[in-house]
C-alpha cells in the first residue's frame, strides 16, 4: 500500500504543478471577492435531516482513575453492571416487588429545579454508596509571634519537611521568610505557577475593542496587551502564530457568592491562613505531586486555584454534600446519585447541562461542606491558551518617551446556558469580556490613567502554526471565527515581502460580513487578492468547506508545491471536519483517488509538516 501511495504521490505532483493557478471558478467569485462562513455549522446546511445528538467531545476521562473518580466506580464494575444499551437512561430494569421504595419532598427551589434530575421514588436502602472523598487539604490558624508583621492578600511558601509541624516550627519558618509583595487583585500567588522557568505575569492592557456588531451571535474583542516589562529568563520568545498561556481568575462575584453560601465569615476571607496539602499538584499548576504548606487566603484559592464552573459535578462533590447536608431530603437525594441505584439519573445528569458549584449549594441549601474539604475535590483552575493575531517583532508603541512592546490576541466570548440568568460566559472569555467592558468604560468616562491587567505567560503550549510559518513555499490558510485570527500577523509579514504577496491565501468563514468579519482591513495592502470571505448567512449561504471544493485546483497545486502548506484554524465542530472532508474529496477529484488513498495522502502530508490542523 505504501510503494502505491508513493508511486501515486509522484505522479500526480508532477501533473499538477504546472504554474501558478488563479483562483478556480465557483458559484462565488473567486478569492478576490469578500463574502464569509462560520465554524459551528453543519457543512451541508441545504440538506436537513435529523440528526443524532451529538455527543460532547471535551475530554473528561484519560485513565481508569479519571473513570472512578466520575462515576463512582471501577472499570471493572461499571463493565459488569452497565449494558451499554442506555437502559439506566429510561424507566431502568423492573424493580423487585420486595424493594421498599419510599417518596420524598424535593427541594423547592429554581436552583433544584433547573438540575431537571429524574428523581420521585427512592429506594430506602441504598447500595455501593460513593465513599466519602479523601481530605488532602486542610486550612489552619495561622499562629504568628508579634514581630512578624501581617500578611496581605499575598501568599508565601513554607520550606518544611514535615507535614505536621508544631506551632514552634511555623513561627521559626514564618520569621525566616519576608512576605512577598504582590497584588493578587491582578495576577494570582506566585505558586499559582506555570512549568519553570515560566511566571505568570500582569500585562497592563492598553486597549480593547470589539471586532463584532450588535447583532453578532458571539461577541469578539481584540486586545494589544503591553509586555515590555515581561521577565527576562525564559528560553522562548513571542513568535508569529504563537500563543500565550492566561491565568484567569474566577468571577469575584461568584466567588463571593460560593463564600457566603459555605457561611465562611467575612473577616476571615482574605485572612491569611496555613494550607497544608498532603498530596497532588494542587495548588500549582503544573507542579510535582508532592505535600505542600503555604501561606495564602481563603479568597485567593477559591479565585485563582480551583474551577467552579466548567466541569459537571462528580459523585465526589455530591458525597461531600451529603455528608453535610443537614436536611434529611437533600441527604437522601444526593445519597441516591451517589449509589447503584441512582447511578442512572447521575449519569444523565452529568450529560445535561454544565452545573456550575453555586447551583448545587443553591439547590441543596442544607449542605455545607468545610471549604477546606471542598477544595480537595474540585478540578484545578487551569489556563486557557490563546494565539497571537498579530506579528510581536513587528508591533511597538511609543508611550510617555519610552518604546512600548505590544502583543494581539482575539478572544471569542463562549456562553454556556445558566439556571438563573439564561447564559453565563467561560471562565477565560468572560474575564477577558468583563476587562475589555471596564477599560471602555472607563475611557468613556474621561478615565485615562485607568489600568486593568491580563495575566500571562508565553511557552509551554506553543502552536503547532508558528513552527511552520518560516517557509516561502505557497500557503493556503483556512479558518472560521476567531481561528482566523493567528493568520493574520503571518499574513501582514509575508505581505511586505513582494515575492510573497501572490503566494499566500486565506479562506475566512464567517455568518454575516455586516455583523462578526473579523479585522476586515487590517491584513495588508494586498488584502483584497489573497483573502476570500465566505459568508453562510449572508447572499449565497456558502459554508467555507464548499469553497474549499470550489478552490480544487488552487488546493491541488499548494499542497504539491515545494515547501507548499495547507493550515487549517477553528472550531472542529462543522468546519474542521467538514473542511477535512472537502480536502479529501479535492485529492479524489484532482487526483483520481479512492477514498482510502486520499485519506492516506493527506495523513503523509500532515506528517510531513505540510498539512497542519488546528483545530478544538
Amino acid at each position: 500500500m505504501a510503494t502505491h501511495i508513493d508511486r501515486f504521490l509522484v505522479e500526480h505532483s508532477a501533473a499538477s504543478i504546472p504554474e501558478e493557478p488563479r483562483p478556480g471558478p465557483s458559484t462565488a467569485p473567486s478569492l478576490t471577492y469578500s463574502d464569509s462562513s462560520d465554524e459551528h455549522e453543519v457543512e451541508e446546511p441545504r440538506l436537513p435531516e435529523s440528526r443524532r445528538r451529538r455527543a460532547s467531545t471535551r475530554l473528561i476521562a484519560q485513565s481508569p482513575a479519571d473513570v472512578q473518580r466520575i462515576t463512582g466506580e471501577t472499570t471493572t464494575q461499571l463493565i459488569r453492571r452497565c449494558c451499554g444499551g442506555g437502559c439506566c437512561l429510561g424507566s431502568g430494569p423492573p424493580r423487585k416487588a420486595d424493594v421498599e421504595v419510599e417518596k420524598i419532598e424535593l427541594p423547592d427551589n429554581s436552583a433544584y429545579r433547573s438540575l431537571c434530575l429524574k428523581v420521585d421514588q427512592i429506594p430506602a436502602a441504598l447500595n455501593d454508596i460513593y465513599d466519602l472523598p479523601e481530605q488532602t487539604t486542610f486550612l489552619q490558624p495561622l499562629r504568628r509571634p508579634s514581630s512578624v508583621p501581617s500578611p496581605t492578600d499575598s501568599s508565601i511558601s513554607l520550606a518544611t519537611d514535615t507535614l505536621s509541624p508544631t506551632v514552634g516550627d511555623i513561627d521559626k519558618s514564618l520569621q525566616s521568610l519576608a512576605l512577598e509583595d504582590l497584588d493578587t487583585q491582578i495576577q494570582p500567588p506566585s505558586f499559582v505557577q506555570p512549568h519553570p522557568p515560566h511566571h505568570v505575569f500582569p500585562a497592563r492592557i492598553h486597549s480593547a475593542r470589539e471586532l463584532t456588531r450588535p447583532g453578532a451571535e458571539k461577541r469578539t474583542f481584540h486586545f494589544d496587551l503591553d509586555v515590555t516589562n515581561y521577565p527576562e529568563g525564559e528560553d522562548v520568545d513571542f513568535k508569529v502564530g504563537g500563543a500565550i498561556g492566561v491565568s484567569a481568575p474566577n468571577e469575584a462575584t461568584m466567588v463571593e457568592e460560593v463564600l457566603d453560601l459555605l457561611l465562611v465569615p467575612r473577616f476571615l476571607r482574605d485572612k491569611p491562613v496555613l494550607l497544608r496539602t498532603t498530596k497532588g499538584r494542587w495548588p500549582t499548576v503544573w507542579g510535582d505531586d508532592q505535600a505542600r504548606e503555604l501561606v495564602t487566603t481563603r479568597r485567593d484559592l477559591l479565585t485563582w486555584c480551583s474551577d467552579i464552573q466548567s466541569y459537571p459535578p462528580t459523585k465526589q462533590i455530591l458525597r461531600l454534600l451529603a455528608e453535610h447536608a443537614t436536611d434529611a431530603n437533600d441527604r437522601k437525594i444526593l445519597l441516591f446519585l451517589c449509589s447503584a441505584e441512582g447511578q442512572g439519573v447521575f449519569c444523565d445528569f452529568r450529560t445535561g447541562p454544565h452545573v456550575s458549584l453555586v447551583q448545587l449549594l443553591h439547590a441543596f441549601p442544607s449542605a455545607k461542606p468545610p471549604l477546606d474539604h471542598l477544595l480537595s475535590v474540585l478540578q484545578p483552575l487551569m489556563p486557557r491558551f490563546y494565539s497571537l493575531s498579530n506579528d510581536p517583532h513587528e508591533s511597538f508603541l511609543t508611550r510617555d518617551g519610552k518604546q512600548h512592546r505590544l502583543i494581539e490576541i482575539a478572544v471569542t466570548v463562549h456562553e454556556t446556558a445558566d439556571w438563573r440568568s439564561g447564559s453565563r460566559s467561560g471562565i477565560g472569555s468572560g474575564f477577558f469580556q468583563r476587562q475589555a467592558l471596564k477599560l471602555l468604560a472607563a475611557q468613556e468616562r474621561g478615565e485615562k490613567d485607568a489600568e486593568f491587567y491580563i495575566p500571562m505567560f508565553k511557552g509551554l503550549m506553543a502552536n503547532p502554526l508558528a513552527k511552520q510559518f518560516v517557509t516561502d513555499g505557497p500557503m493556503l490558510l483556512i479558518g472560521a471565527g476567531v481561528g482566523i485570527a493567528p493568520f493574520r500577523g503571518f499574513v501582514q509579514r509575508r505581505l511586505k515581502t513582494a515575492n510573497c504577496a501572490n503566494k499566500v491565501w486565506v479562506l475566512q468563514g464567517i455568518r454575516d460580513s455586516l455583523v462578526d468579519e473579523l479585522y476586515s482591513g487590517e491584513w495588508g495592502v494586498h488584502e483584497d487578492e489573497v483573502k476570500k470571505v465566505v459568508q453562510s448567512r449572508r447572499g449565497e449561504g456558502r459554508y467555507v468547506q464548499e469553497e474549499v471544493k470550489a478552490q480544487a485546483e488552487l488546493v491541488w497545486y499548494i499542497i504539491n508545491s515545494v515547501d507548499g502548506r495547507v493550515f487549517v484554524c477553528g472550531s472542529s465542530k462543522g468546519m474542521g471536519e467538514g473542511v477535512e472532508k472537502a480536502l479529501v474529496e479535492v485529492a479524489m477529484e484532482r487526483g483520481s483517488l479512492e477514498r482510502e488513498e486520499a485519506q492516506t495522502f493527506w495523513d503523509l502530508k500532515k506528517e510531513a509538516g505540510q498539512y497542519i490542523a488546528e483545530t478544538w
